[in-house]
């Protein structure tokens, strides 16, 4: 079918204000997945405390508890594997329907348990439920939002993953675990809600051939104007989505519904040839490695592998503050800078923003670490609360409060949705997702051992590598995204490789030699 638009001179333009409210209406939905992602991904950090050796109900021994604080983790990367999948298959505002019931089940689960294994089933459920999210969530934003407000965009998402772990720690120190998971069932319900009156993104309809719907849905995301108004930029998308429908492996155009020879390959050897033409060309391998080593830094570079147990954490330091409150406060802390990303995107762009990030929490680690090994004693272990030191002291709350703030400054979750291209993008946003979550069990589960090993001062110290590491690779290879149209991204990845934000990596190492 082929859509002609008609232009009316007569036509009022939409103030941006209104452009943008729409965008932000839409992504309501998302907004409320993250929000009970938030949630979800730290409930452990409620639980274990009340049911580390508890003495009546349900209790978890030591090993039991680092296995309960890391399993949702584990089971992250399953959910994120299938929702690539998912979302290409029903579309991303079906798929924003249909993760939220998972999640509802696993809610319900963890109110209802009775015993250890229908604990660690509910938080298993709970990954698996955490993992499906993020495809539809990033793929959905990214594709619907304009190119001057999509790094604020995706900061939102940020935001409001902030505010459910905010709002985990508020009902820790206000309610029971059963209470807690009773009342997280309200945001996948009201998601399910939202989501009815969320568009299709408009790309994702062009490349099923629904261009009616595509340019009603765009006009929505605009404003609710009329199609003129949108007609420069449906033109460009219509052009995008007629490339997507080109073979992808021998690139020739479908004309006149003159099929490509491939079309008549054995279905499973062109489903291989598609994966190997998709998945592993440059433009989709170079975001997807900087993806996953970015996600490896930023887990293992302080608040993430401790989160679980953070509360114990607070205790083993010293800390002058009681631990449910300290953690109260890195929740406060998180949600305020999440806030505060929106303008500084705008101010620095992300990749100083991301560097600076890494640079800070690699900093305040080293700084913890000193602080453990000089006031510490051998003998103090943040799973005994026996070894904990009776004199405290404010330095280390706020060495955790500014390890917190530079934390809140990353932003992995924003690139995530803007650097892969159209025909990869929600396979490799789930498999960097896995990443994440592969990092966050490992990070989560080694707490332990890394403690045991090398106390409490050495296991910060590894994560001050880590972040050291980390920075001197986002400031090699992170080019600036920021104002940047997914197009433009796209082609960036598909040309040289570039170091510094820009250089040519080829023309770099010339002018050395030079």
């Amino acid at each position: 079918m082929v859509l002609k638009l008609e232009i009316n001179g007569n036509t009022k333009h939409v103030s941006r204000l209104r452009s943008t409210f729409s965008q932000i209406t839409a992504s309501t939905s998302s907004f409320l997945l993250l929000f009970d992602l938030g949630m979800a991904i730290n409930f452990s950090t409620i639980m274990i405390p009340a049911l580390l050796n508890a003495k009546e109900g349900l209790s978890l021994d030591e090993t039991q508890a680092s296995w309960f604080g890391s399993i949702s983790f584990l089971s992250q990367p399953v959910g994120a594997l299938l929702s690539g999948p998912i979302v290409d298959y029903f579309g991303r505002r079906k798929a924003n329907f249909i993760v939220n019931i998972p999640m509802l089940s696993a809610w319900v689960l963890m109110y209802f348990s009775w015993n250890i294994a229908t604990l660690f089933i509910a938080n298993a459920l709970l990954g698996i439920s955490s993992g499906i999210m993020e495809a539809p969530i990033s793929c959905y934003i990214g594709e619907i939002s304009e190119p001057s407000i999509r790094g604020a965009l995706c900061t939102l998402t940020q935001m409001f993953t902030s505010f459910g772990i905010l709002i985990m720690y508020f009902l820790g120190t206000m309610v029971d675990w059963r209470t807690a998971a009773l009342i997280c069932l309200l945001a996948p319900v009201a998601s399910m809600i939202t989501v009815v009156f969320s568009p299709e993104t408009p790309i994702w309809l062009l490349t099923r051939d629904r261009e009616k719907e595509a340019l009603n849905s765009l006009c929505k995301l605009r404003g609710w104007t009329s199609p003129e108004n949108v007609k420069s930029e449906f033109v460009e998308l219509t052009a995008y989505s007629k490339k997507l429908r080109n073979c992808v492996i021998c690139y020739n155009t479908d004309q006149d519904n003159k099929l490509c020879e491939h079309e008549s390959m054995n279905w499973f050897v062109r489903r291989i040839l598609k994966i190997r033409y998709v998945m592993l060309c440059k433009e989709t391998l170079r975001p997807l490695s900087l993806m996953v080593l970015y996600f490896l830094f930023f887990v293992m570079s302080g608040l993430a592998p401790m989160r679980p147990n953070l509360i114990n954490v607070c205790g083993a330091l010293g800390t002058s503050q009681d631990g449910k409150q300290v953690v109260l406060m890195v929740g406060v802390i998180t949600f305020i800078t999440s806030i505060l990303v929106i303008g500084l995107i705008k101010v620095l762009g992300k990749r100083k923003l991301a560097v600076t990030s890494l640079f800070g929490s690699a900093v305040f680690c080293m700084i913890i670490s000193v602080y453990a090994k000089r006031n510490l004693d051998d003998l103090v272990f943040s799973y005994q609360p026996s070894t904990f030191p009776t004199e405290t002291s404010i330095i280390p709350l706020i060495l955790i409060y500014i390890l917190s703030f530079f934390n809140g400054l990353g932003i992995p979750w924003v690139l995530l949705g803007e650097v892969f291209p159209f025909r990869s993008r929600a396979t490799a946003q789930g498999l960097s997702a896995a990443s994440n979550y592969i990092f966050s069990f490992l990070g989560a589960k080694t707490f332990i051992n890394l403690e045991t090993g090398a106390k409490l001062w050495g296991t910060f110290a590894t994560y001050a590598a880590f972040g050291f590491l980390g920075t001197i690779y986002l400031y090699l290879f992170l080019p600036e995204t920021e104002g940047k149209t997914l197009q433009e991204i796209e082609d960036f990845y598909n040309g040289e490789l570039r170091i510094f934000g820009g250089n040519s990596l080829l023309k770099y190492f010339k002018r050395r030699k030079q």
